[in-house]
């Protein structure tokens, strides 16, 4: 099959038909394979959209670089949060491989971004990268001031198997002086990641 009609087969409504054209892309692909894909995310057409998103997180790292590039710049908010998405997904399919530092420093100013599709989207993929994101995850729950990005964060750090998650969401529970609604969200991410660790033991 060319190249080309594994791109249309992207929008066919079967997704394993989907899943398979994307496979097949990421074995097929040349230099242009990228690019065309990074394009689609402007598409009006959410399943296209989507399946272009996947394609982009099983080719992994060579995506990186440009997924950051769009994270941080593209004018649309929407072609924002797919290339954090993207980028979750790299992080889901790749889970053995060290996430390159760029994407990292992308994931961070993408929880800066004014749009909340975006923001929440940045924390999610950084959740799903998991250990090496801790950093990122917790100095921005202490120095942001977004109650959105902060709920986000303390959910994703109550998937995260760390001590140091363990420490801050005890920590938030405990503390009388920090928001209700945060406190909360650390409490049920604190339950959530104890039931984590139980399991995986």
């Amino acid at each position: 099959m060319s190249l080309d009609s594994l791109f249309e087969q992207l929008k066919h409504p079967n997704p394993n038909l989907r899943q398979r054209a994307g496979l097949e892309i990421m074995e097929q692909r040349d230099e242009t394979t990228i690019p065309r894909l990074m394009a689609n995310l402007e598409d009006e057409d959410m399943t296209y959209r989507r399946a272009s998103v996947k394609t982009l997180g099983m080719i992994g790292f060579d995506s990186i670089p440009y997924l950051v590039e769009a994270l941080i710049n593209n004018d649309n908010s929407t072609i924002r949060a797919s290339c954090a998405k993207a980028l979750a997904q790299v992080a889901v399919n790749y889970p053995d491989e060290p996430f390159p530092q760029e994407g990292l420093d992308g994931l961070k100013a993408g929880m800066n971004d004014d749009n909340a599709v975006v923001h929440i989207s940045s924390v999610m993929a950084l959740g799903a990268i998991g250990i090496p994101a801790l950093d990122i995850l917790i100095e921005t729950l202490e120095t942001s001031d977004n109650l959105a990005v902060q709920v986000a964060i303390l959910n994703a750090l109550g998937s995260i198997k760390d001590e140091r998650c363990q420490e801050v969401l005890t920590k938030m529970s405990n503390d009388e002086s920090v928001d209700t609604y945060l406190k909360e969200s650390a409490t049920s991410a604190l339950s959530r990641l104890e039931m984590v660790i139980k399991y995986s033991r």
